[in-house]
């Protein structure tokens, strides 16, 4: 009797599921993102309570900020000279020449690119974006070949190594930056093992440090341009290669023509994220570089340091706003290629080695040759942080391990202990899912079906990727942890595991939606439309049409929600409320104000939980996988 009282308002919320999700994923984007960003961007706009755009004109017009460009913003009727100035330049530009850093009197020199570049103020954006285009080329070459690795070929531990290929994305920056001095240094690893053949030792961090920088980015992004491509690679239908094939068409020809087209979106994707990210770096360039190398995102932080909030702020809107123009352009871009369907039908893959005879074909000795850069680029600093947990100066040892034990048994709460770390981790992470796939899933539906304005609405909905990680958590602070007050003496304050949870959620739903709306643009339609021609609600034919065919996406997009949430350090050490909502990031960094031996351990602890949670996650979810 009742669950048929109850039928009519099941019917109800059915009908308006997606438009209640839809308003709850307003809500919680209006209070946890758009209101902290606001906060900090209103210092740029108002002077005294006046609305002013003097701060955007002192920047743009600034040749320390803009180079060259600064000139031409100030005095627009002289481009003419400034393009024919820059003409002339290019004519004469040689190998040997020097790239000017926007700090006056600094020079960068790029051994390793051999091109310098004289007499040309790139300014502190120009620096940013040429930084970025780099690391943006070295995670995409690295991490195509490990798509391409994983995606074709059958080997022992291939499944668990697909669920790994996510696991850099928790490490916190200072600790990729210590496992790559760790590696690189002249006492690293890498040295170490030069020694050995009586070669060395290299001054690799010293002599190239944006090389370094460029590594330790790529390290970062390079899995994340790999694990979206692996998807795309697996949903190309071997039959349509066959066909070109059996029209005549080369091996190179019809990977070209066949494969290549339904890569691109997937490789744009990852290269567009790797670029917003890199152009917006921060722990890794200020650890590695210093502000020799700055960034605009490490000049932000500088000017927060020196409390100079209006120019951080006006730095920050004009990176929002480059980021956000770059990922409308992509967006454009992608919905235009949504024609190419994807599908997982005849998708096979052929063992790596099957014997000795094929063991050392061209194609096998390219793997081999890639599993070695690998090797040094990927597990060698995280291997070097885990050996450093368990050495010091004089061997072996397990006091730093020792030192998190008695932390733990202690148990003061006023320390920092290593399985409260551990259990808010994994316990905001699964929290963090709940949230963020629902308004991942969501907004990719939204967009999916609001035709052309959905570009912009999807744009805008990516504004977690294209913020600023410094202003969001200044306005956190300056807007839920200290509150914002209200009429009537009341104040609004968002702290402690909820806020938390919700902040992660809201980091990390974009990678949801960007999973989830490639695969969803290019579905059938026909399926849906004939599911509601047959009585379906719009919810019944999502859940029961739509999901099954992009669960693949849903899986992929909610493993790197996990690893954000798991990985998340700026939101979390701001929003924790009390000394019991502190996460293993928040651990590794309070361990590192002590010495470095503690914060290593926890940091390989870090790595353990985490590469386990990840195979898990994959695994339960491969059973939902077409």
């Amino acid at each position: 009797m009742l669950f048929r009282r109850l039928e009519p308002v099941r019917g109800w919320l059915e009908r308006r599921a997606l438009w209640l999700t839809a308003l709850v994923t307003t809500g919680v984007l209006a209070v946890m993102l758009y209101l902290p960003v606001g906060v900090v961007f209103v210092e740029a706009v108002l002077v005294d309570g006046t609305p002013t755009l003097d701060h955007f004109a002192d920047v743009l017009t600034d040749p320390f900020y803009f180079g060259f460009l600064a000139d031409v913003i100030a005095d627009p009727l002289t481009v003419g000279t400034h393009l024919g100035a820059l003409a002339g330049w290019l004519a004469g530009v040689s190998i040997s020449v020097s790239l000017e850093y926007p700090v006056p009197g600094v020079g960068v020199p790029i051994p390793w690119l051999g091109l310098e570049t004289p007499g040309v103020r790139m300014g502190l954006f120009g620096f940013t974006a040429y930084q970025a285009a780099l690391s943006t080329v070295a995670s995409v070459a690295l991490g195509l070949p490990a798509a391409y690795v994983l995606a074709n070929y059958e080997f022992r531990g291939r499944r668990t190594l697909r669920s790994l290929t996510i696991l850099p994305f928790v490490l916190p920056g200072i600790m990729v930056a210590v496992g790559f001095y760790a590696m690189f240094g002249r006492a690293g690893t890498l040295n170490t093992i030069f020694g050995l053949a009586g070669i060395g030792p290299f001054a690799f961090v010293e002599a190239n440090p944006l090389a370094i920088v460029i590594l330790a980015h790529a390290f970062y992004n390079a899995p994340l341009v790999a694990r979206i491509t692996v998807a795309a690679w697996e949903s190309v239908d071997r039959r349509a290669v066959e066909t070109a094939r059996s029209l005549g068409a080369s091996e190179r020809r019809a990977f070209r023509d066949v494969v290549v087209p339904q890569l691109a979106p997937a490789v744009l994707t990852g290269a567009l994220l790797t670029f917003i990210f890199t152009f917006m770096t921060f722990p890794i360039v200020l650890a590695l570089g210093g502000l020799q190398l700055a960034t605009v995102e490490v000049w932000i932080y500088d000017r927060v340091q020196r409390l100079d909030y209006a120019e951080a702020a006006t730095l920050a809107i004009l990176e929002t706003i480059l980021s956000l123009g770059l990922t409308y352009a992509y967006l454009r871009y992608e919905s235009a290629r949504s024609g190419f369907a994807r599908t997982s039908a005849s998708r096979s893959v052929e063992p790596l080695f099957p014997d000795l005879r094929t063991a050392f074909t061209p194609k096998r000795l390219g793997v081999l040759a890639y599993g070695l850069v690998a090797l040094v680029v990927f597990v060698g600093p995280v291997a070097s942080l885990v050996v450093g947990s368990v050495t010091d100066g004089g061997g072996f040892t397990l006091r730093n391990y020792a030192f998190l034990l008695e932390r733990q048994l202690e148990g003061a709460t006023f320390q920092t202990r290593p399985l409260p770390a551990i259990r808010n981790s994994l316990l905001f992470g699964v929290a963090t899912l709940l949230i963020a796939v629902p308004m991942g899933v969501t907004v990719s539906v939204l967009t999916a079906r609001a035709g052309r304005a959905g570009t912009v609405v999807d744009a805008l909905a990516m504004l977690p990727l294209a913020v600023s990680g410094i202003v969001f958590g200044i306005g956190l602070l300056q807007g839920l942890v200290f509150g914002i007050p209200l009429p009537g003496g009341w104040r609004f304050q968002v702290t402690g595991a909820v806020a938390i949870v919700v902040a992660h959620a809201v980091a990390a739903y974009p990678f949801v939606t960007r999973n989830v709306s490639p695969l969803l643009s290019s579905l059938d339609r026909a399926m849906v439309e004939s599911a509601r021609a047959l009585g379906a609600s719009r919810y019944r034919a999502l859940v029961d049409v739509e999901l099954p065919l992009i669960a693949s996406g849903v899986v992929a997009g909610a493993a790197f929600a996990f690893a954000i949430s798991i990985g998340e350090f700026s939101s979390t050490v701001i929003l924790a409320g009390g000394s019991e909502s502190y996460t293993m990031p928040v651990a590794v960094e309070r361990y590192l104000g002590r010495r470095s031996g503690p914060a290593l351990a926890m940091g390989t602890l870090l790595l353990v939980v985490t590469a386990a949670s990840f195979v898990v996650v994959d695994r339960v979810g491969g059973r939902y996988e077409p």
